[in-house]
């Protein structure tokens, strides 16, 4: 199980925009957090010099484009993925990360995935450039961009085999609640989230959803009645 959140990161008071992106950098690459860094994953930057990359790339969109936000600028986003305790190993939770970062920025973004250990529960910081890699256009978080950073989040944990929340409702729960309230969900439930991933990628028919669903890992028995494991 994975649950997520994801948070704008602007420069804010007394700070300027490079002093913004070190701070939050240096946060999520704590080496007493990451196991001395080896938990720590690059695409298109690297941590060390990550926040003068990224600031490199808003010099030269700003150059690119003209555009400049001021204080309501978004220079980078910070997106949260926990995991339930001895569900997963940091290795994998890492990998798993750079999957969520890949799909959703769609690999047009650079990104940091840092697997923190220091907690119970294994979770990853993932920080992306709001900057595109071409400089020319930015990442805008639109409306329902925290379901559909959900949704891939449940699609991406069930084809690796790993539960999710159940019946899921926002905010309406923390974290921590989840975890003491709820079991692990039930096969029921996880092929109802299949079936709604599959759905939302719009097949033609029900031939091509249940391919889909095939692909997702699931074996399916056709007859009377459709059966699937």
């Amino acid at each position: 199980m994975a649950t997520t959140r994801i948070m704008p990161l602007h420069a804010g008071k007394g700070r300027t925009v490079g002093q913004a992106i070190s701070d939050i950098i240096d946060y999520v690459a704590n080496p007493q957090k990451t196991d001395n860094g080896r938990l720590i994953t690059c695409f298109q930057c690297n941590s060390k010099i990550a926040d003068a990359e990224f600031l490199y790339t808003k010099q030269l969109y700003q150059r690119k484009t003209g555009r400049d936000r001021g204080s309501d600028n978004v220079i980078a986003y910070h997106l949260r993925q926990s995991f339930v305790p001895g569900e997963i190993t940091p290795e994998e939770a890492n990998r798993l990360g750079q999957e969520l970062a890949r799909r959703f920025t769609k690999g047009n973004h650079a990104y940091i995935v840092c697997t923190h250990i220091d907690k119970k529960h294994i979770h990853n910081h993932i920080i992306w450039n709001s900057t595109t890699l071409e400089c020319d256009r930015k990442f805008r978080n639109f409306w329902g961009s925290t379901k559909a950073v959900r949704r891939l989040n449940d699609t991406i944990c069930i084809e690796n085999g790993y539960s999710i929340v159940e019946n899921s409702k926002g905010h309406s729960q923390s974290y921590d609640k989840w975890l003491g309230d709820q079991a692990k969900p039930s096969h029921r439930e996880l092929l109802r989230i299949a079936i709604d991933n599959a759905l939302a990628q719009k097949p033609d028919d029900l031939d091509a959803l249940l391919q889909l669903l095939k692909d997702a890992g699931y074996e399916i028995k056709e007859g009377k009645q459709l059966a699937f494991r």
